[in-house]
């Protein structure tokens, strides 16, 4: 039976805190530790996401951002008072995309990192990939 509840709860798209989880620690150098009593992902020992509930998460954006998502989607993102003068957002997940949600991670994630993590990341993601020549085809004499 839970299986079929489980089964049901993905196709219907609605993401769970398992999710988060998995999205946030594959994130390089992110670490889970509780935060106010609920799961809690930092990087360079700053926090960039917190699990509210089983339903929300809280994740760091700046302010300019936070106004559009909460003009433009406001089924999917909120603010209470509490997070209104910190630069957090809380996202529903029962609303939000896979996608979107692993977009904003990866940018809290950056918001926070430290230089020497982002460094250490900075060649793998901007290396441009050699292009193999092929050496040109030799004409035969007959």
């Amino acid at each position: 039976m839970a299986t079929r509840k489980k089964t049901v709860a993905k196709r219907k798209g609605r993401l769970t805190v398992d999710d988060v989880r998995e999205m946030a620690l594959a994130l390089p150098s992110t670490e889970e530790r509780p935060s106010y009593g609920t799961p809690g992902f930092r990087v360079s020992d700053k926090l960039f996401a917190r699990v509210l509930d089983d339903d929300s998460i809280v994740i760091q954006v700046d302010f300019d951002h936070r106004e559009a998502l909460l003009d433009s989607k406001p089924d999917m993102f909120k603010v209470t008072p509490h997070y209104q003068d910190w630069p957090m957002v809380i996202v529903r997940l029962k609303t939000v995309n896979r996608r979107l949600l692993e977009v904003l991670l990866k940018e809290a994630w950056r918001r926070c990192a430290s230089a020497k993590v982002l460094k250490a990341e900075e060649p793998a993601a901007a290396a441009p990939k050699r292009a193999v020549k092929k050496a040109a085809a030799r004409k035969r004499s007959v």
